[in-house]
């Protein structure tokens, strides 16, 4: 007597069991393939970002390097120390030429407003600025960086004997000053108007290197210069300090120029004026720090 065969879905559910045995085994081995693979795009992500990160200057890595040419517009008044920030900016980044334009602050301003390409303006009284930003020509709001006093600037040695403000009040004393409109110009006018007297300039100049060139050159008697002019000329003229009840102050606020050509450097350049390395080189040309 023949033996039954085992029924065929008993003989298919162990071909299915078996098979099922390989596929889980095909299964498991695209998972690993597939975790291999998703473990190096995780990181071929993670080196990527560090990359960019070091890019942009992280952790371990140096910002990307500034290049071409930085235009600063800047009041007179800032030319020596802004000429050795200009320098040593120049040296931190070898790739940007920066040039200086020097002039008094309204003129300065009006050229700016007009449309003349600049990358930075450096103005030595916040009524100047005001005409940049009130225009809609600044990139963001501007920043103090410095302030400056009023003094008497006379011949060297002081041969006429000069002691006060009240002196400059005599017809006798040729005395020059700068334009009304000029920051300097409104320094001189506050300091007449506190000392309470009346002065007759012989001439009114558009920026204070006017002033300075006037005294030195014995074309006038006296001006009303900054703090910073007398120390910046010492070896042609003497100075005589203003007492603070009757002196004036002038704050120095800087800002970038919208639509600025180089505008990555400028965004760079009013940072070193804020940060220490400027601030220590203003202070050697005897300005103030911002208050």
């Amino acid at each position: 007597m023949r033996r039954k065969r085992p029924e065929g879905p008993r003989s298919g559910a162990s071909r299915s069991a078996g098979g099922g045995q390989t596929a889980g085994r095909r299964r498991a081995g695209l998972l690993a393939v597939a975790g291999a693979g998703v473990v190096a795009v995780v990181l071929a992500a993670c080196s990527s970002s560090g990359t960019t990160s070091s890019a942009g200057g992280g952790s371990g890595s140096s910002p990307a390097k500034l290049s071409g040419t930085l235009v600063v517009f800047a009041a007179t008044s800032l030319t020596d120390a802004f000429d050795q920030i200009g320098a040593q900016f120049h040296q931190a980044n070898p790739g940007v030429t920066v040039k200086f334009n020097y002039n008094g602050s309204s003129s300065l301003a009006t050229s700016i407003n007009q449309g003349a390409p600049a990358d930075v303006f450096a103005s030595a009284a916040p009524s100047n600025m005001a005409t940049v930003t009130d225009a809609g020509n600044a990139a963001g709001a501007p920043k103090t960086f410095a302030a400056n006093q009023g003094e008497i600037m006379v011949g060297k040695g002081n041969p006429d004997h000069i002691t006060s403000v009240s002196q400059l009040a005599n017809p006798a004393v040729k005395v020059v000053v700068c334009a009304p409109e000029v920051p300097c110009g409104a320094v001189a006018t506050a300091i007449f108007k506190n000392a309470d007297v009346s002065v007759k300039p012989v001439s009114e100049e558009t920026n204070v290197g006017g002033v300075v060139t006037k005294v030195t050159l014995g074309e006038a008697d006296a001006g009303i210069v900054y703090v910073t002019d007398v120390k910046a000329n010492a070896a042609k003229a003497t100075g005589v300090p203003i007492p603070a009840a009757e002196n004036d102050t002038t704050e120095y606020p800087i800002a970038e120029v919208k639509g600025a050509p180089n505008a990555s450097a400028a965004t760079a350049f009013i940072s070193y004026v804020l940060g220490p390395d400027g601030q220590k080189v203003l202070a050697s040309f005897g300005f103030m720090p911002p208050g």
